[in-house]
């Protein structure tokens, strides 16, 4: 099928935002065969010819996910487009979050295979919208409701993966994928209410009061917000470093005089990392509040204090052994 010029161009315009169009190097596509990744995978093979390679990961988990396999291989096929089937098992415990460990740790896997530094997923505005509303729910701070970032780096590898549809809606990439001719997969979990996400999906349907694109961009600019604090962050450790010539000390109010705790927590989770400790941001935030009541705290095996005196000076050291016996 050929895409309008109009749909060409956009699509262009918004993987240039993330990917540098001109430098050669193919980008992998993660083909699920549902109809947002066949607009993703048909937008890609088009506006890059013979750059273009595409995954799908079969999970097991549905009778019907090896046929949707074969279908996804059969219209890479007629595309022009190499393609390759990946077969997971998905541990017990959380089916989502499980799923999805394992379908990125195969992607990454073929990725390397094959030489492909760039993975393109179909995330759109309705699924940002559903994040945003998903975490806002449970309170989650400001690096939550940034929801699904543009372009992120994948574990420790080069890997990275680009989700240049956050601005596109869900309906514009089912027409794409409806009007192809090509097989369409249709997961039935899409439609199981026992999963927050559906039943989000389904209260967005509903309330058409609420604009879907104004929530995605409200969480790309909270997105922006976070970089730009994780920046003055970095900024605010080396200087500590550079002012106290004892790298695990600190005095938060030296230079601006006030500190949210949301800035604060960014920079203690890098006086932690430095010590070989990964703090989530709750935790750090949680140890900064300590620290501003005066309290010692023990998290993430990293013990901190303030050092008694005039001037308010945090530490941080790992946590002493345990006696057992």
């Amino acid at each position: 099928m050929a895409l309008s010029p109009e749909l060409l161009e956009r699509f262009r315009q918004d993987l240039a935002r993330v990917w540098t169009l001109e430098g050669g190097e193919r980008l992998g596509i993660a083909f699920s065969g549902g109809p947002d990744s066949l607009a993703l995978l048909l937008l890609a093979a088009e506006a890059l010819p013979g750059r273009v390679e595409a995954a799908t990961v079969d999970h097991g988990l549905r009778a019907e996910s090896a046929k949707e396999a074969q279908d996804a291989a059969r219209i890479c096929e007629a595309l022009g487009v190499p393609h390759e089937t990946l077969a997971v098992t998905v541990p017990p415990g959380n089916l989502q979050a499980e799923a999805r460990r394992a379908r990125y740790e195969a992607l990454a896997e073929w990725a390397e295979r094959r030489s492909v530094e760039y993975i393109a997923t179909a995330h759109h505005a309705d699924d940002q919208a559903e994040t945003f509303l998903m975490r806002a729910n449970r309170s989650s701070g400001l690096s939550g409701l940034a929801g699904v970032r543009s372009a992120t780096s994948l574990g420790e590898g080069d890997l990275i993966v680009l989700r240049p549809l956050l601005t596109w809606r869900r309906s514009a990439l089912e027409d794409i994928a409806r009007t192809s001719g090509f097989p369409v997969a249709a997961d039935p979990s899409n439609l199981d209410e026992s999963f927050d996400r559906v039943r989000m999906r389904k209260g967005l349907a509903q309330a058409d009061f609420i604009d879907v694109e104004g929530l995605a961009a409200s969480a790309r600019y909270l997105a922006e917000m976070q970089d730009d604090i994780d920046g003055m962050a970095l900024e605010e450790w080396g200087r500590a470093q550079d002012e106290d010539g004892a790298p695990h000390r600190y005095r938060p109010f030296a230079r601006s005089g006030v500190h949210r705790p949301v800035f604060l927590a960014e920079v203690v989770k890098l006086f932690c990392e430095d010590l070989g400790a990964t703090l989530t941001r709750s935790e750090a935030r949680r140890m900064v509040d300590e620290l501003l009541d005066d309290r010692a705290v023990n998290i993430g095996g990293i013990q901190a204090r303030n050092l008694d005196g005039d001037d308010v000076v945090w530490t941080f050291a790992p946590e002493n052994p345990r006696r057992t016996g």
